[in-house]
């Protein structure tokens, strides 16, 4: 429910959105495609590793590749890579919206 909640903001920014159902999945598609902007992602997530390995193993192999982080939990600055904007949910959906957008422009 929260994908397709997360879903529903990307498109609203105007973007296409690829949906990965764990950070396995967000690492294929980042495998095949040439056209992702941005990641957004949540921290708890199933799989190998959390978001905040995703985020880390994008900044890494991806580096040009913009980063949107959230979660429930409040999230240190230092454990996030450069760059990785941050939101403790509840965020209000404009503010998501308008990030999104500055990050893919």
């Amino acid at each position: 429910m929260l994908l397709l909640m997360a879903n529903d903001i990307v498109q609203d920014a105007g973007l296409h959105p690829l949906l990965a159902g764990n950070a396995d999945e967000a690492i294929k598609i980042l495998e095949t495609r040439q056209d992702v902007c941005v990641v957004f992602t949540d921290v708890r997530m199933p799989g190998s590793m959390d978001g905040i390995g995703l985020v880390e193993a994008v900044r890494e192999r991806w580096p040009p590749i913009q980063l949107l982080v959230v979660s429930a939990h409040l999230v240190e600055g230092s454990e996030l890579p450069d760059g990785a904007r941050f939101f403790r949910k509840p965020y209000p959906s404009e503010a998501i919206i308008s990030t999104l957008r500055e990050l893919a422009a």
